[in-house]
């Protein structure tokens, strides 16, 4: 019934954490109107979490997700865009505990929409993505944000990735599998500078 999206945000404007409570977004899919109700119990779960529109004004990272939902779901869902400029750990776990406690009841799904590591040779890029995506499959927010910052892994929805962890493990995930893993490289061809992809899951 509901999508919580999670994405960084690469501008810089609006609050460091912002959610939208109204509203629709519209796709080349059609349009996925915003589910108000759950941004609001969000907003009272925790203070750290502001509704503002601006932050999403000019943000790429949420609404790329909407199309694989739309094609998934058609029109049978609502979704919480929440953006993240503040991707310290603690607010990342606290914002991922917010979600256990307003989605416990609900039919709903949590993503976090990332890349991983920026313009450096496939070996590169691959070895430190991979180390930053066994701690994922851990589960394991705190072993994750050493990774990305010993390993300098410049993935830019590192906050909430780590929410989506906290989250997932509260709403019962007994584990975590990554699907798929590939760069840019493998759609063009050059592997002399790449952006890797995952996709990782968590299951009950």
């Amino acid at each position: 019934d509901t999508a919580v999206i999670l994405g960084p945000n690469h501008t810089g404007y609006g609050s460091a954490l912002a959610l939208m409570n109204e509203g629709v977004w519209r796709t080349p899919l059609g349009d996925v109107e915003v589910d108000g109700a759950t941004a609001d119990q969000i907003v009272q779960e925790t203070r750290l979490v502001d509704v503002d529109d601006v932050a999403h004004r000019f943000e790429h990272s949420i609404e790329v997700q909407l199309p694989f939902l739309q094609y998934l779901y058609g029109s049978e869902f609502k979704f919480v865009p929440v953006c993240f400029q503040m991707q310290d750990l603690s607010s990342a776990v606290e914002v991922g505990k917010a979600l256990v406690e307003v989605l416990a009841n609900k039919n709903a799904v949590v993503i976090a929409s990332s890349d991983m590591t920026h313009y450096e040779p496939q070996g590169n890029a691959a070895a430190k993505d991979l180390a930053a995506l066994k701690a994922v499959e851990a589960m394991d927010e705190k072993r994750f944000y050493s990774i990305i910052e010993t390993q300098n892994v410049t993935a830019c929805g590192y906050g909430p990735i780590a929410a989506v962890i906290a989250a997932a493990k509260g709403l019962g995930a007994k584990e975590a599998k990554l699907l798929c893993y590939k760069s840019s490289g493998d759609v063009t061809g050059d592997y002399s500078s790449v952006v890797g992809y995952a996709a990782v899951c968590f299951k009950k």
